[in-house]
């Protein structure tokens, strides 16, 4: 049996389990994120400004890992 899409076959009515693959499933497609998206319009330039803010981040933390240790003493 073939299953395509969003979709989990239940064995041996391990009803948890298929949720679990399910959940993960649906997670991983990042459907939940693209309607969390949709819920309310973003003006664009709002929506550059967060996406902006979100890559200052991301390259603060990149550094942050890199820098050296501060010294003991």
């Amino acid at each position: 049996m073939k299953l395509y899409g969003r979709s989990v076959l239940i064995k041996f009515d391990n009803i948890e389990q298929a949720l679990r693959k399910f959940k993960k499933k649906i997670q991983e497609s990042g459907l939940l994120e693209e309607l969390r998206e949709r819920e309310f319009y973003e003006k664009p330039t709002s929506e550059r400004k967060r996406k902006k803010g979100a890559a200052k981040s991301r390259w603060n933390k990149k550094l942050k890992a890199q820098e050296l240790p501060k010294k003991p003493y």
